[in-house]
């Protein structure tokens, strides 16, 4: 979770920026990825860039059938406004959308599993001009998802109940599963076991409270699940590399 620190090479990056004809040429490598959706948007959510994918996803003919328009505008509710809120989220908190397993939907009308990740996109003077993001499938169309549907509820289930204790055993029984099979299903979509994902769920939760509230560390501590501050404290060192009130000062500078 922590982000790398690229000032050393800013020279490097400004300089290919500025010979670069056009700057989202990434836009073309995308197209021929068939499982992932790529996007560009402005700051109100509206296309700039995308991909082949999200064009045959969305049902559209062509890629400019969806520039200048919102998801609202090109997909049904509740997929459509649930996407657009995400958007104007991230523009507005400038907190990154990581790993988001929600479902997106087919012009068949079907819907599947992906995983989404949106990050806010800032301009030469440092304010929020759009976002770009990414959604990787997790299932082929008609392929069964029931072990999804029970994933996503539990990682709903996380996210609202960050401040308790959080046990393997009881989280895989709220959806009938065994513990085996949530850490198997959970590794599958995120890479790590739950026990990981309830960490970095927590950590993310404790630095969004820091970028936008003025409540005390401890408090924080306790919303997050840790009722001792020196233990989120150096937990939280080792995510991000600095102690929770760093993070705060660096953030609000």
């Amino acid at each position: 979770m922590r982000t790398p620190d690229l000032t050393p090479f800013n020279d490097v990056r400004v300089e290919l920026a500025g010979q670069l004809a056009d700057p989202f040429l990434s836009e073309a490598l995308f197209d021929h990825l068939t499982d992932i959706v790529y996007f560009v948007k402005d700051r109100r959510g509206r296309y700039a860039v995308v991909n082949e994918t999200l064009v045959q996803r969305s049902g559209a003919k062509q890629k400019s059938d969806l520039i200048g328009k919102t998801s609202e505008e090109i997909f049904r509710d509740p997929i459509g406004n649930r996407f657009l809120a995400q958007d104007l989220s991230v523009i507005k908190t400038e907190q990154p959308l990581v790993d988001e397993l929600e479902r997106h939907a087919y012009p068949s009308g079907n819907t599947g599993w992906c995983l989404t990740t949106k990050l806010a996109l800032k301009g030469t003077d440092g304010t929020v001009v759009g976002l770009v993001g990414i959604s990787r499938d997790l299932q082929s169309p008609g392929e069964d998802a029931s072990d999804l549907n029970r994933l996503a509820r539990i990682v709903g289930h996380i996210k609202e109940h960050l401040g308790t204790p959080l046990r393997n055993s009881e989280l895989a029984g709220r959806e009938n599963m065994s513990t085996y099979q949530l850490d198997r299903r959970c590794r599958q979509v995120y890479g790590i076991p739950p026990s990981q994902l309830i960490l970095q769920l927590r950590m993310g939760a404790a630095a969004t409270k820091l970028r936008q509230t003025e409540d005390p560390i401890v408090a924080i501590a306790l919303a997050v699940g840790y009722s001792d501050q020196s233990a989120f404290t150096r937990q939280f060192r080792r995510t991000f590399g600095v102690s929770p009130g760093k993070f705060r000062v660096q953030q609000a500078n």
